[in-house]
């Protein structure tokens, strides 16, 4: 079950380091008590490259929409912006990424 939340103000939330994914920052919105599902907007520092960590897979269902900056994917070899989204099943491989003037998403995670 997620949290149960009437209009608030985001920018009242602080930014907070996630930490999962070293050079990102978190406004949880909302949480579920399942430890999976949540809502937030994420902030990737400029510069920031995941390279290391490999190609990405998770145990949950996500769903990104970027609000600004840009975000560039190393395995496809292709760079978005602001309006592009993507919907990810559990499992579903994707990155690497590399972002130059840094990047802030919505990313919206339920149970697969």
């Amino acid at each position: 079950m997620r949290d149960e939340l009437e209009f608030f103000p985001v920018e009242a939330l602080p930014w907070r380091p996630d930490p999962a994914a070293p050079g990102v920052e978190e406004r949880v919105l909302s949480r579920g008590d399942d430890g999976l599902t949540l809502t937030r907007v994420a902030r990737w520092r400029p510069g920031l490259d995941t390279s290391a960590s490999g190609v990405i897979r998770h145990e949950f269902h996500e769903e990104v929409y970027l609000l600004a900056g840009e975000l560039t994917d190393l395995t496809l070899g292709a760079t978005f912006g602001p309006g592009h989204y993507a919907s990810r099943r559990p499992g579903m491989p994707h990155g690497p990424y590399r972002t130059g003037p840094g990047c802030t998403m919505l990313e919206i995670r339920t149970r697969g």
